[in-house]
């Protein structure tokens, strides 16, 4: 990962900028930079990974004085490279980011719609003295906006960096981007042009290769590369990928409560059969609690799920970083949007299903993906995320939602069906989804629960008043993390649109807290 900001005035001085700046120095350990443009300040925290030498340091500058700095991995560079040498234009370094204001100069807008990439951007065009920003269309790369007094736009990596700077922080849109002061949106992963009707062997053919190729692109690093493996279909689909396509060992990872961990041993089951280095980290109560107020700090979130989901992802993450020498990690997020959960099981209607899973696609960046971004990076890791691909999220999108729907009587048939064979046990490759907060161990999430409880009395409801402007916290454990987060971003909970909750709607659903668990069909998905 590396950290980007951006400021299009010059009231706030070079140093209120860097305060805020500094804050997500974990993003970009390796160099720092702040470039002065006419009207305004670029700011760089560089974690290399392509192009690991100095000149791969941004920002970037054109001959005509414009500059950009990127938070991104552009996808197939070499050949998109290749075609601007071609044209003449001529590089310094082997950064993938530095393909942008060529490509800016030559297609202007319209690049954006071109990239296959996760990304985001902040763009001086020295020709129009403007300010460009733009995010990927699925927002996995983050990117934050607020105004300055005197009403100049802010753009930052993490809300962290504007608190103080900004009186509203907003999360800037996926697939959009801004000029002339207005947001456009340049993509909508959620829109179909035309709906899939081929049959279930086509799709699930194309399924394979679409992820297949998704896996492939993300191997390409020039630091070395390790993988998050849970015990569950997403990740361990795509270790088992990587596997075959390196034909060498990999270097896999997976966290449990010592206590009573659930995935440890599917991971390790995954692990042998795929031949990788496994490593196995193991967690405490004491862990959990201790790591409690810096992980929703690090997440700038006040959300169940999220926050359950991230203490054990935090602290492998730290793990990682701390005993060896991974620099890149490649995990199983997004599928569950794309193919379902376990409560998407009781949708009425097709059209309801496609509906939810345009839902989720769309908020997907203030939630799993915010909170894969953020343990990864706050340990000085960068995130890949192969179920992100675009091109794969356009197609199982487009599939006739009836054919996606848990009519199978197994839930994420499609993608179970289509990689069968050898390239997982069978054991692994059925079993039920389990929730990553459960699945690490039923008692993190009780040891939360409990600890909520010796934080407040029976006076908690009219605490959870004062925060009723947004998100009232409905539960102790909920009032905790609220609380917590507004002391480091207090009034900013706007940021996200609500808590993760399943569809309240649908029969079967109206449940008082997010885990699956608590669901009538979760049955034995957590053993």
């Amino acid at each position: 990962m590396c950290s980007i900001m951006g400021y299009a005035g010059t009231d706030l001085t070079r140093e209120e900028l860097l305060a805020g700046f500094q804050r997500t120095k974990s993003r970009g350990p390796d160099d720092s930079r702040a470039l002065d443009v006419p009207g305004g300040t670029l700011l760089f925290h560089r974690l290399a990974i392509m192009g690991p030498q100095p000149e791969g340091m941004q920002p970037f500058t054109a001959p005509d004085g414009s500059a950009v700095v990127c938070n991104g991995e552009l996808y197939w560079f070499r050949k998109v490279k290749r075609e601007l040498e071609a044209k003449g234009y001529t590089f310094r370094s082997g950064s993938d980011c530095e393909l942008l204001l060529p490509l800016w100069r030559e297609y202007g807008e319209g690049m954006f719609a071109m990239l296959d990439a996760e990304f985001a951007l902040v763009l001086y065009d020295a020709p129009t003295g403007q300010f460009i920003a733009a995010r990927d269309p699925i927002g996995i790369r983050p990117l934050y906006y607020g105004y300055s007094k005197s009403g100049h736009i802010l753009f930052a990596s993490e809300p962290k960096n504007l608190v103080g700077l900004t009186a509203k922080i907003m999360p800037f849109p996926p697939g959009y981007y801004y000029r002339d002061g207005v947001f456009r949106c340049y993509r909508d992963m959620t829109q179909v042009d035309r709906v899939c009707t081929d049959s279930l062997d086509e799709i699930c053919r194309s399924i394979k290769e679409l992820l297949i190729q998704g896996v492939a692109k993300r191997l390409d690093a020039d630091v070395p590369v390790g993988f998050l493996l849970s015990g569950g279909l997403d990740s361990s689909l795509v270790c088992a990928i990587a596997a075959r396509l390196l034909d060498r060992p990999i270097e896999t990872y997976a966290i449990g409560m010592r206590a009573d961990a659930i995935d440890l041993k599917y991971a390790r089951q995954v692990a042998e059969h795929i031949g990788s280095n496994h490593h196995e980290i193991y967690m405490t109560e004491q862990d959990v609690l201790d790591a409690l107020e810096t992980v929703v700090y690090t997440l700038g979130t006040y959300d169940i799920t999220t926050i359950r989901a991230s203490m054990g992802m935090y602290l492998l993450c730290k793990a990682i970083h701390e005993q060896s020498d991974i620099r890149v990690l490649l995990t199983g997020e997004i599928s569950d949007e794309l193919f379902g959960y376990k409560y998407t099981d009781f949708a009425p209607s097709p059209a309801a299903f496609q509906a939810e899973s345009e839902k989720r696609i769309r908020e997907l960046h203030m939630y799993d993906v915010l909170r894969a971004d953020r343990c990864i990076s706050a340990n000085s890791l960068e995130a890949r995320v192969p179920f992100g691909d675009l091109e794969f999220v356009q197609y199982v999108m487009s599939i006739d939602p009836a054919k996606k729907m848990n009519v199978y009587g197994k839930g994420k048939y499609l993608l179970r069906r289509a990689f069968a064979g050898d390239y997982l046990p069978q054991s692994i490759l059925q079993r039920e989804k389990a929730a990553f907060s459960d699945a690490v161990g039923h008692s993190m999430v009780d040891d939360l629960k409990a600890y909520a409880e010796t934080v407040y009395g029976d006076d908690w409801r009219q605490r959870a008043e004062r925060y009723a402007y947004h998100a009232k916290p409905f539960t102790k454990e909920s009032l905790l993390y609220r609380e917590i987060f507004e002391k480091y971003y207090p009034g900013q909970a706007e940021m996200v649109v609500d808590f993760w909750m399943p569809n309240k709607s649908w029969e079967g659903c109206d449940v008082d807290d997010p885990s699956a668990r608590v669901l009538s069909n979760y049955g034995a998905s957590g053993q």
